[in-house]
């Protein structure tokens, strides 16, 4: 019987090692390559607003390769559009698990806990993304960030974010809406009806505006102006709270 040498023996064995990490390389970038198309099929259709068939692509990639944190990022905002709040954080906090610089990611998981009033978590996560000097739209962040504090009653932090976010983006609506919130829960009524008229002259038929209009004329005495600005809102708006509360309003100047 032939009787192997040592040498020959670890010779074969590292080549059929050699060969096995091939073979497990080739089918790693196989899946990988397979997520990646079903991660970009998946992200038209969340584009398009088809997010059931986002769901579906993006849950195939997920089998396929499950580290990805871009894949997760994009669960997420499906999740979220869905409304399925836990699991849209769920996913978030995995994309950033696994890419801690991962800004967009931390903005899209501090939208989320924003959504669940979860206030403090939401200022965690987004205030580390302020300082990130490579994110390419830091005002989305920062008018989080404000809306996060408003919400607590920090009305000075609230100001001072919401203004960092219209330094860098001026005609940012959300921000601006906001800080006139904010004006009006801390008494400037003249401050926040100068820029909620400044504001409607390119948003003039936003209901969520109007409502904030008809508000700061009927605290002003201004009593005309809001029944327009109130009755706009009504009739703009497909959201019921927000008729109610324009509403609610409305008989305040009729009381």
């Amino acid at each position: 019987m032939a009787r192997w040498r040592p040498e020959v023996i670890l010779s074969l064995l590292f080549a059929m090692l050699l060969f096995s990490a091939c073979a497990t390389t080739d089918v790693t970038l196989q899946d990988k390559k397979k997520a990646a198309a079903a991660i970009n099929l998946g992200e038209a259709y969340l584009n398009g607003g088809n997010y059931t068939a986002a769901l579906r692509e993006l849950l195939k990639a997920e089998k396929l390769n499950a580290d990805d944190p871009i894949l997760h990022n994009d669960l997420g905002l499906v999740y979220m559009a869905k409304e399925k709040m836990d699991l849209a954080v769920v996913h978030f906090e995995k994309a950033v698990q696994l890419k801690p610089d991962y800004s967009l990611a931390k903005n899209n998981l501090g939208s989320a806990y924003m959504v669940q009033k979860e206030w403090d978590k939401a200022i965690a996560v987004l205030e580390p993304v302020t300082g990130d000097m490579l994110y390419a739209t830091p005002h989305f962040p920062l008018a989080n960030l404000g809306w996060a504090y408003y919400n607590k009653g920090q009305y000075d932090k609230a100001q001072k974010y919401l203004k960092k976010a219209l330094d860098v983006q001026p005609d940012f609506f959300v921000a601006q809406l906001n800080l006139g919130r904010t004006y009006l829960a801390t008494g400037r009524l003249h401050a926040a009806q100068s820029l909620f008229e400044k504001v409607a002259q390119t948003n003039p038929k936003n209901p969520a505006l109007l409502l904030e209009m008809g508000r700061t004329y009927r605290l002003l005495g201004d009593y005309n102006n809001a029944r327009l600005a109130l009755k706009g809102a009504i009739e703009y708006t497909e959201d019921s709270n927000l008729a109610v509360e324009a509403s609610e309003e409305l008989n305040k100047i009729y009381q």
